[in-house]
């Protein structure tokens, strides 16, 4: 099974584009890809690490603030985002790059080896529905990167 989740909060503007992302995945993908499951994690990496566990490819696409042009799409290995948890008191407290690293600790080779996170920079995280221009308008882009990505994996031993 290869995974794809999107990750964020709809309801803080740019936060929201990697659910938006699945949203269109949804209806971009061959049906017929009954190997590749799509999930919205929102801000839980709770979710993140049981929809991971037993597939063979996990894609991860999130919002991010790096201070880069809005809008530029970044495609990063998840080796290199794993985080321990530091336990904080936000709706963030246990993010995706937290469920990495403990996915990885809790359910060994049962968690995939190959993982990609796909980051688009954000400029406004207030509160609010819609995305702003410059990253509705990356939205094509990671697209196109997240199904090369799917093919790849596709073709891999």
């Amino acid at each position: 099974m290869r995974v794809v989740v999107g990750c964020g909060n709809l309801y803080r503007r740019d936060d929201g584009v990697g659910i938006k992302v699945i949203q269109r995945l949804r209806s971009a993908l061959d049906p017929l890809s009954a190997d590749i499951a799509l999930h919205d994690a929102g801000t839980s990496g709770m979710d993140v690490i049981f929809k991971a566990r037993d597939c063979r490819q996990l894609i991860i696409v999130d919002a991010c603030r790096t201070g880069s042009d809005p809008g530029a799409v970044f495609r990063l290995p998840g080796s290199e985002l794993e985080l321990p948890h530091t336990p904080t008191l936000t709706l963030h407290d246990f993010r995706w790059e937290h469920a990495l690293y403990a996915g990885k600790q809790l359910f060994g080779e049962r968690f995939p080896e190959r993982v990609t996170v796909f980051l688009v920079e954000g400029t406004d995280f207030g509160f609010g529905d819609g995305l702003t221009p410059p990253v509705e308008g990356a939205i094509p882009a990671v697209l196109a990167q997240v199904k090369a990505a799917l093919a790849e994996a596709e073709l891999a031993p």
